[in-house]
């Protein structure tokens, strides 16, 4: 049967490699549209909780995975036999980094190889995993053409960004646009049925090239602006002008203005990341991504202007950094969300813990710190809180009830706002 066919009918087995932040949801959305669906992951460990219903994400409930895996529409296996036997292959693997901020895409070249042993006719396979433009067309046609199947007849070959936002319960794998592109309008055409079928939205673009840029531009977009606000932060610190009122105001502009919030740095596995991709391809090009450049060095610079602000603070109550307990409050990277990946805090931590002071935690969400397993978690208590000489709002999670630490912390630095209107002497703000 054709593929086409086979999607429309909902009698394509579909496939998703990498069951993480990405891929468990979209696994989900296509077995609940009644695709039978086969998660495959390297962690035992995933695949286990995945097959005994029980999710480690927050966007997936127990209860939506328990649904599609009691009915056998949903399963997961570490074995990558698996592709033998399914029609779409969406890869959604890590993209991360290294640290000389050049991409990191051996998780794809990974995934793609064991696409390669196990390719065969009628299969339609999607990259999602946020990367620099031309991977799809340059890394992995070249591997899956080595096969000798054509490219367009044999199989189909597209580039969908993901777009997921951890822990928003407005906007979600299901309702967010897909953006679309293929190598070939044969490729793009089925990639769009897929997701037509799996009752997502998809928005088709003319090449794989045009739908990698837009995902690097809609986060270069909010790092720039980011920055932007951050070294507005900085000036208005240093003139004795409260950033935040300045945005506040600013705000009632009904046209040509968007607000961005300054913090203590930029966390998550998109925005810190995606845009040095696009830096990193520019270069290839002959061109230097200015913008993306400074906003990156103005963002990985907020940790170490924290902790200025907070040597000031505890210096003006005739405390030293060197002894004093500090309290993080909030690690994770985002409100709402248990996620850590690339979180400001651990810097913040690790420069305190460099200056001598004494660091604990607080994150109703997070329970250890691998990252710093020195780094214990207080009893959020009144005698707990008493027990710090200063406490550093990161992370605003909207579970905590901060009266408890306003009125028992002798000092507070909040990062985030999130004492917006609390007039207090114990607390200072960005």
């Amino acid at each position: 049967m054709d593929l086409y066919k086979k999607l429309k009918d909902k009698k394509a087995v579909c496939s998703v490699i990498g069951l993480g932040y990405v891929g468990l949801p979209l696994a989900v959305e296509l077995s609940k549209a009644g695709f039978e669906t086969i998660g495959i992951d390297i962690s035992e460990d995933k695949v286990a909780k995945v097959n005994e219903g029980v999710s480690y994400i927050g966007d997936v409930s127990d209860e939506d995975l328990s649904r599609v895996v009691g009915n056998g529409t949903l399963t997961a296996t570490t074995d990558f036999d698996a592709l033998k036997r399914v029609d779409t292959i969406n890869i959604c693997v890590p993209t991360p980094l290294r640290k000389t901020k050049d991409p990191d895409i051996s998780y794809i070249v990974a995934a793609v190889e064991e696409i390669q042993k196990r390719l065969h006719g009628g299969q339609l396979i999607i990259l999602e995993s946020t990367t620099y433009p031309g991977t799809t067309e340059e890394i992995i046609l070249p591997m899956l053409s080595e096969t000798g199947l054509e490219l367009g007849k044999d199989f189909f070959l597209a580039f969908s960004p993901e777009r997921v936002d951890p822990g928003n319960e407005d906007f979600t794998t299901k309702n967010i646009p897909k953006v679309v592109g293929g190598i070939t309008e044969a490729c793009t055409e089925r990639a769009i049925i897929l997701y037509e079928m799996a009752n997502m939205k998809p928005v088709s673009v003319s090449s794989a090239r045009v739908a990698e840029t837009v995902k690097l531009l809609e986060n270069t977009f909010r790092s720039v602006n980011i920055g932007l606000v951050n070294e507005i932060a900085v000036m208005c610190h240093k003139m004795g002008i409260d950033v935040w009122e300045v945005i506040d105001a600013a705000s009632t502009k009904p046209f040509g203005f968007m607000p961005f919030y300054p913090g203590p740095g930029l966390g998550g596995h998109c925005i810190p990341i995606d845009p040095f991709y696009l830096s990193w391809k520019a270069k290839q090009s002959g061109i230097e991504a200015r913008f993306i450049e400074l906003s990156g060095q103005i963002n990985g610079e907020m940790p170490l202007h924290v902790i200025n602000r907070v040597f000031e603070a505890l210096n003006r109550i005739k405390k030293c950094v060197n002894g004093s307990k500090i309290l993080i409050m909030g690690v994770s990277y985002k409100e709402g969300i248990d996620d850590t990946r690339e979180s400001p805090a651990f810097d913040i931590i690790l420069l305190l813990q460099q200056y001598g002071a004494e660091v604990c935690y607080y994150d109703p969400y997070v329970d250890s710190l691998d990252h710093a397993p020195s780094v214990k978690r207080l009893d959020y208590t009144e005698e707990g809180v008493a027990g710090v000489d200063c406490a550093i709002i990161v992370t605003g999670h909207k579970a905590v009830d901060y009266k408890l630490l306003v009125k028992h912390c002798p000092l507070i630095f909040d990062s985030r706002n999130v004492l917006k209107g609390v007039k207090k002497d114990n607390i200072v703000r960005l």
